[in-house]
């Protein structure tokens, strides 16, 4: 502030009292609070002429400085917080079927001034709630069994009604669902071990294919050296046999070598060379062994001439094809590292960014 043209340096505070209401504005509020106590209070119910459910007896009016206090003339069928007493409003309804009446008084009361107060009269007609056909069933049988149970009282069994109305009534117990939820998981547990079962012989098969053809380029080379040596063909697969049992075998099986020992004893079992080699190349179901089984078929046919150069070809074309197999396996190694990546970069930007926003002063 300035006085007489100086600034003072102090600070003048000033406390802003509410306003109070004057006598028009605080009945218009009573009246406005009035109005909305009776559709406030019907709760689930349609009407205050006829109440089937619980009524809400609040306390305080929303978006008013009104509070609420209650008083009823019938405690025994409506409690103060609005619940209906079933049992007594059964006995009452005997008395009054049209609805038991209630009458209801509301003290309102202004929050900034307890002397300020009015009151608010509501009557309100209490009704046994609208029962659907089953539960008026329900209600019959369990009055007939009820009635049976007081007129043989000694005798050790109860009697179950067999007809209601006309109605034939028959009785089962209740199915327990467990049995059925036990079942069912049981059976999305097999399905799901069948599905892994076949998804891992499935992996399996792919690896075995993989191995196959990581192993065919050294398999060609084998033979065309020992061809080229002047070896037969059915003494050349023979020595390839022996040294994979006497020096790979041990440190595991190779599927390419365990179908080339099983054509060999099919040689020696009396299977001719030509068959062998061809069963060899089915059995392996590959485009590169069934090729190379042909090779050697025609061989016995046509003689070796031009063998040592097909194979030759062959084994160029195998390493180029295991080339473009070891590519596409380092790419798909690359692609299942990128999640691991992403992860170390928002880890990394965390670490960046959080220490940078905090040292920001607001």
């Amino acid at each position: 502030m300035t006085a007489d043209g100086e600034k003072a340096e102090e600070t003048l505070d000033i406390t802003v009292g509410e306003r109070q209401y004057t006598e028009e504005e605080m009945r218009e509020i009573f009246d406005r609070a009035a109005d909305q106590l009776e559709i406030l209070i019907l709760g689930d119910n349609d009407s205050l002429d006829r109440v089937t459910a619980d009524l809400a007896l609040i306390s305080e009016i929303p978006d008013l400085p009104v509070a609420v206090e209650w008083e009823l003339d019938r405690y025994d069928v409506l409690t103060i917080n609005g619940e209906i007493q079933e049992e007594a409003l059964q006995m009452a309804l005997a008395e009054e079927p049209e609805g038991v009446l209630v009458n209801l008084k509301a003290f309102m009361t202004y929050t900034q001034d307890q002397t300020r107060q009015a009151a608010h009269q509501v009557t309100v007609r209490i009704c046994a709630a609208s029962r659907t056909k089953e539960e008026r069933l329900l209600e019959r049988i369990e009055s007939k069994i009820i009635e049976y149970g007081n007129e043989n009282k000694i005798k050790e069994t109860i009697e179950l009604p067999q007809e209601i109305d006309g109605q034939k009534i028959s009785y089962h117990y209740p199915m327990n669902t467990r049995g059925l939820v036990v079942l069912a998981m049981g059976l999305i547990t097999v399905l799901l071990l069948f599905c892994l079962e076949r998804q891992n012989e499935k992996k399996e098969e792919e690896k075995k294919k993989q191995q196959m053809m990581l192993d065919y380029p050294q398999i060609v080379s084998q033979l065309n050296l020992l061809l080229g040596a002047g070896m037969s063909s059915k003494s050349a697969w023979k020595k390839i046999v022996d040294d994979y049992q006497r020096r790979e075998r041990p440190n595991g099986a190779r599927a390419a070598y365990e179908e080339m020992v099983s054509a060999w004893n099919e040689m020696c079992g009396g299977v001719s060379e030509k068959e062998c080699y061809e069963n060899f190349g089915s059995r392996c179901g590959l485009q590169p062994y069934m090729k190379l089984g042909a090779l050697l078929s025609q061989n016995l046919r046509k003689g070796t001439k031009g063998l040592a150069d097909a194979l030759r070809l062959e084994g160029l074309h195998a390493f180029e094809e295991r080339k473009a197999l070891a590519r596409r396996r380092g790419e798909e190694a690359g692609t299942k590292l990128l999640l691991p990546m992403f992860l170390m970069l928002a880890v990394v930007l965390v670490i960046v960014i959080v220490p940078a926003f905090l040292s920001i002063s607001l």
